[in-house]
């Protein structure tokens, strides 16, 4: 299954809500009020969030306790169809840039802020899909994870 190279847009605030709403919906979900507020408070962190974390910004807004358990739904829903991705490390999740773009990201996860960036290198995910599948393994999400230091906590 390779990914062609291609170029994305990247939209922000109410375009990025209005393209995950627009791809849950493609994919025959149901963008709830409670689905918008939970990619909402993702949209809202700056750097990766925990359920928990989620839950927690969440219930302060919502003025009401989330549990994360109802966090953890949704996010599964949400990783499905693209539109969070999951930080593996760091048992975090980040709003997808780009919802409507399937490919695999390589992560940049910086052990001093703890704050991660992502880049796209179709190249290198499909040499890893290639070869995972001469192994005899179908990749259904590959995570390429890079921990170091980032190019603002390195000067």
């Amino acid at each position: 299954m390779g990914h062609a190279a291609h170029s994305h847009q990247e939209p922000q605030g109410a375009a990025l809500i209005e393209a995950a709403r627009e791809v849950l919906i493609a994919a025959g979900e149901q963008w709830t009020p409670m689905r918008a507020a939970v990619f909402k408070t993702i949209a809202d962190f700056v750097k990766p969030a925990s359920a928990y974390d989620i839950a927690d910004g969440l219930s302060r807004s919502e003025n009401r306790r989330i549990a994360a358990n109802s966090v953890y739904r949704i996010l599964d829903l949400f990783l499905e169809s693209n539109i969070v991705l999951r930080i593996e490390s760091k048992n975090a999740y980040i709003v997808n840039a780009h919802p409507g773009c399937q490919h695999d990201c390589i992560f940049l996860v910086c052990d001093v802020c703890s704050g991660v960036d992502h880049i796209d290198n179709d190249t290198i995910a499909n040499n890893l899909r290639t070869a995972v599948g001469i192994a005899g393994f179908n990749a259904k999400r590959p995570v390429i994870e890079v921990c170091g230091i980032c190019a603002t906590c390195n000067t």
